[in-house]
């Protein structure tokens, strides 16, 4: 059986939820991602926060980057275990329609799942088959 931790990205970097808005926003920049994980000091996941957030829940809302805190984004998390199949992380992504998907082990983010982890685990066999990522794409970005 193939698991998310086959297929995600380990070691993605966490945003302390007492970091701003400004800082995720130089994180995210820095590593190139569009997302943070939001860690509380004992490391575990907290919550997810994305470029999309920042934009339109702080600055266009007028609010201030430098005094808002990451955990003023979390919103409901959503997130798989270590151990799920690769069926219960596609399950969850589609259903929630969730783009990137921690993974946790014992609480603690382990990795991340992005539509490139997934593209990537077709590509390289992996055992995430074609028609697993026509359904994804198909639940994801097709028009209803």
């Amino acid at each position: 059986m193939i698991t998310a931790r086959d297929i995600m990205h380990a070691n993605a970097q966490c945003i302390d939820a007492e970091q701003t808005l400004r800082e995720a926003a130089k994180m995210m920049k820095a590593s190139g991602v569009g997302a943070l994980p939001i860690c509380g000091p004992d490391k575990k996941l907290k919550g997810i926060i994305t470029d999309r957030d920042i934009v339109l829940e702080c600055l266009g809302a007028g609010k201030d980057p430098d005094t808002m805190r990451a955990m003023d984004l979390a919103g409901h998390l959503h997130c798989v275990r270590a151990d799920d199949s690769m069926e219960e992380v596609l399950k969850k992504m589609e259903q929630h329609q969730i783009r990137r998907m921690p993974v946790i082990h014992d609480g603690k983010l382990v990795g991340i799942i992005t539509e490139k982890d997934l593209a990537m685990g077709h590509r390289m066999s992996k055992g995430v088959t074609d028609q697993q990522i026509i359904d994804f794409m198909d639940s994801m970005f097709a028009k209803n």
